[in-house]
């Protein structure tokens, strides 16, 4: 069930984060600064706290809600999810601007926490940990599924942007979003207690 968690986490996350303000967040960074390494270790920076607070949520709500609840829960929040990802994301210039003065780690690690704040995968993380219960294996999951679409984004730009099919993209994700939510609310999970 880890590897599954860790699988699960990982592709889902990377489909849902193509095209994502997150990602665009990238490029803008990387065309601004135009110095990848430490755009990229302010994304992972960002992206692990962000995501194991996520976690933490998550964790805590499957400790403290009653199963039925939680399935129910999560199922509506696994379907919402699937609303959510065919909405397209739109980054400001703003984001960028709001710490630019702080060197180019530091303005990258708030810029995406900032951005990751409510955002489609953080709510995911914590859905993703309340389902499977494996909090750490999901953090690494989201936080790798983050990086295989926002590591790219840094170093190949507009070019990648371009074409990729992000309907597609965003379609795949919002179909796999349904199929956790839908197993969920018909009893996928049932041996973990919810």
């Amino acid at each position: 069930m880890t590897w599954e968690a860790l699988a699960v986490s990982t592709g889902v996350v990377a489909l849902a984060e193509m095209g994502d303000k997150t990602q665009l967040l990238a490029l803008l960074l990387a065309a601004r600064f135009r110095r990848p390494l430490p755009i990229v270790a302010g994304i992972v920076a960002a992206t692990l706290l962000n995501h194991a607070l996520a976690g933490a949520v998550g964790a805590w709500l499957a400790a403290h809600l009653h199963p039925t609840w939680l399935r129910w829960g999560l199922g509506l929040s696994f379907l919402g999810m699937a609303l959510w990802m065919l909405v397209p994301d739109k980054v400001e210039e703003g984001d960028v601007r709001v710490a630019a003065r702080w060197g180019v780690f530091s303005a990258t690690a708030l810029a995406f926490f900032l951005a990751e704040m409510a955002d489609k995968t953080q709510v995911a993380t914590v859905a993703l940990t309340v389902h499977y219960a494996a909090p750490v294996m999901v953090v690494i999951g989201t936080t790798l599924g983050m990086l295989m679409a926002d590591v790219p984004a840094v170093f190949v730009g507009d070019r990648l942007a371009r074409r990729v099919p992000m309907r597609l993209v965003h379609g795949v994700a919002a179909a796999v979003f349904a199929l956790l939510g839908a197993a969920t609310l018909l009893g996928a999970g049932a041996s973990l207690g919810f």
